[in-house]
C-alpha cells in the first residue's frame, strides 16, 4: 500500500496515536513496494554505519530486507549498532581469527592487520605448493586442483587461480553468528 493511502486511511480511524503514526510515515522517503529482498552495501567502518542508519528514514529495514556487506573483519562496533542488525557478511573463520590475533599480540605486542592474516596463510600456501611440486618452482604450481587449509581459512587452487573460501556470518544480538 502506498504511503499516501495509508496516511488517508489512518486519518479516518479513531486510533489513539494516529497523529504520531502519520508524522512518522511522513518522515519516510518510501513506503512498501520496493522491488528487492536484499541490499548489498559495499562499505566499511563509519561509512557503513552511516548508510545503514540513513535507511531508517525509509522503510528499508534489516528486519524486513537482508543487509549484506563486505568482509568486516569482526568489527566489534557493529555489535552496538542494533538498528542495522541483522547484518550479513563473508569473512575468514572467527575462531581461527581470534586465535591468530591472540598469538600475534603475544608475539609482537600489537594487534595484527588484515595483511598479517593473509600473509601468514599465503606463505604457508606457497610452501605447501612447492612441496607438492617436488621443490620445483614453476608455472605448474597453480595448475593442479587442490585445497589448502591455512590458519585463517581454506584456499582452493583451480584453473591457475587461488580462491579464498570464506565463511558467512550474521551480526545479531550482540554477537557474530556463523551461518556457514
Amino acid at each position: 500500500m502506498k504511503k499516501l493511502q495509508i496516511i488517508k486511511r489512518l486519518e479516518k480511524t479513531d486510533e489513539n496515536n494516529k497523529e504520531r503514526l502519520i508524522e512518522k510515515l511522513k518522515k519516510k522517503d518510501t513506503l512498501g513496494d520496493v522491488e528487492f529482498d536484499s541490499l548489498i552495501i559495499a562499505d566499511f567502518d563509519e561509512s557503513l554505519k552511516s548508510v545503514t542508519t540513513s535507511l531508517l528514514y525509509t522503510d528499508i529495514s534489516p528486519k524486513e530486507k537482508i543487509f549484506i556487506t563486505l568482509n568486516q573483519w569482526f568489527d566489534e562496533s557493529l555489535l552496538r549498532e542494533t538498528s542495522s542488525q541483522p547484518l550479513y557478511f563473508p569473512s575468514i573463520n572467527k575462531r581461527n581469527y581470534d586465535e591468530f590475533s591472540a598469538e600475534y599480540f603475544k608475539t609482537f605486542n600489537h594487534h595484527p592487520n588484515q595483511l598479517s592474516f593473509l600473509s601468514f596463510d599465503l606463505v604457508g600456501l606457497v610452501y605447501y605448493l612447492i612441496l607438492q611440486n617436488n621443490l620445483i618452482i614453476n608455472d605448474e604450481l597453480f595448475k593442479k586442483k587442490t585445497l589448502f587449509k591455512g590458519k585463517i581459512g581454506v584456499f582452493e587452487i583451480k584453473d591457475n587461480k587461488i580462491n579464498h573460501i570464506l565463511n558467512f556470518y550474521k551480526v545479531e544480538n550482540n554477537e557474530f553468528k556463523k551461518i556457514f
